[in-house]
């Protein structure tokens, strides 16, 4: 069974920073590109950031261009977005997913999604 399990949410202060990670088990995921997704409530699931398998390629929403970071450890199946300079619209849940389709900012192009993990930014 397919697994992706989110950890590193929790509550920050704007203008702090936090690391979320995301360890994929139950299979290997060769080739798959791992994106990061956010949630907020009463809003549509949108698109972060996301990195192929060979990590030759990274992609940012703009609105997170300059403050995240995203990385990934293919020995360890996991994917990192570390986020800097927060801010209180940053607030939503974020989700990792795994996926072999283009273009890799949209949702279907994910074949594998995890369950999320809260991110709260206070003003």
């Amino acid at each position: 069974q397919v697994q992706l399990v989110e950890s590193g949410g929790g509550l920050v202060q704007a203008g702090g920073s936090l690391r979320l990670s995301c360890a994929a088990s139950g299979r290997t995921f060769n080739n798959y590109a791992l994106g990061w997704f956010r949630q907020a409530p009463g809003k549509e699931r949108e698109f972060v950031a996301a990195i192929t398998w060979s990590m030759s390629s990274t992609y940012y929403a703009d609105s997170v261009k300059g403050r995240f970071a995203i990385s990934r450890d293919n020995t360890k199946n996991t994917v990192y977005l570390q986020m800097n300079s927060l801010k209180p619209e940053d607030t939503a849940v974020y989700y990792c997913a795994a996926g072999k389709g283009v273009p890799l900012r949209r949702k279907n192009s994910y074949e594998y999604w995890g369950q999320g993990t809260q991110v709260t930014v206070s003003s």
